[in-house]
């Protein structure tokens, strides 16, 4: 069963903070980029990773701060993740490939296709969003995001990373990331732009997903030429997590006629 093990992967040396990824599938498949969400890691996608390893070559990389990458002293942006993506991509002599990317991972994947579109084949985005404005209640929801709440919340993630980092900072990290989330001016989150994306996507959200509206989803699939659009039932914001059959059945159907 093919899983990411944070055992079996390398660190690459980007600017002063070092990168970990790992390469699990098929050798010889086609190359599919998998980017977590904020304050995840790579193993967040061991519950559907073995639904997609016979049919590709699986890339996880785990974002600056986070599972084993350390931070470095960048300020973290989703420009910097696309930055980091890239030199790992670099490394590993890969010039085309698709992506599934989750919230921060997608919001990033649309960076992607969006600066490099002749290089992406296809692209899954799961609760990803072009823009966040002051005056919507998620802003306020994210940038009241405490290192307290976060540890009452998610205490076995927080203990996972403090084990597993070789930096472990879990109240600089989480700094980091709430002014990624909230820095409307630097985070460079892909706006306007995203209209330029004319690798084959699918958009996908939970219905009960209280941090991506339906509106903003929407919004994505108007300006996205001919993009598609899985609302999935019953689903909260991981809704590959909450519903694993339905969103791998679907994911793999769609990237099955992209890519044939």
């Amino acid at each position: 069963m093919a899983v990411f093990t944070h055992s079996s992967g390398q660190h690459l040396l980007v600017d002063d903070a070092e990168i970990y990824f790992e390469v699990t599938g098929n050798p010889a498949g086609k190359p599919l980029l998998l980017l977590h969400g904020g304050m995840g890691n790579i193993t967040d996608f061991n519950g559907i990773v073995d639904k997609f390893a016979s049919q590709f070559k699986l890339i996880g990389i785990d974002f600056r701060g986070h599972g084993k990458s350390t931070l470095g002293t960048s300020r973290l942006t989703y420009q910097q993740y696309q930055a980091d993506v890239e030199a790992v991509l670099a490394h590993l002599d890969i010039d085309s490939f698709s992506i599934l990317g989750f919230s921060d991972g997608g919001n990033t994947a649309l960076r992607l296709a969006v600066e490099t579109p002749s290089r992406i084949k296809a692209l899954v985005a799961v609760a990803a969003q072009s823009h966040l404005d002051v005056d919507d209640p998620v802003f306020s929801m994210l940038s009241g995001v405490t290192a307290d709440f976060w540890k009452t919340m998610f205490p076995d993630s927080v203990a996972y990373y403090k084990e597993n980092n070789p930096e472990p900072d879990f109240e600089a990290l989480l700094k980091a990331v709430v002014s990624l989330w909230t820095d409307i001016e630097h985070s460079a989150y892909p706006g306007e732009a995203i209209e330029r994306i004319t690798a084959p996507t699918l958009l996908v959200r939970g219905d009960e997903d209280h941090l991506c509206s339906l509106e903003c989803v929407v919004e994505l699939r108007n300006k996205i030429k001919n993009a598609a659009f899985l609302n999935i039932p019953y689903a909260g914001h991981e809704a590959y997590k909450d519903s694993p059959i339905l969103f791998t059945e679907a994911v793999n159907d769609f990237l099955a006629n992209r890519l044939a």
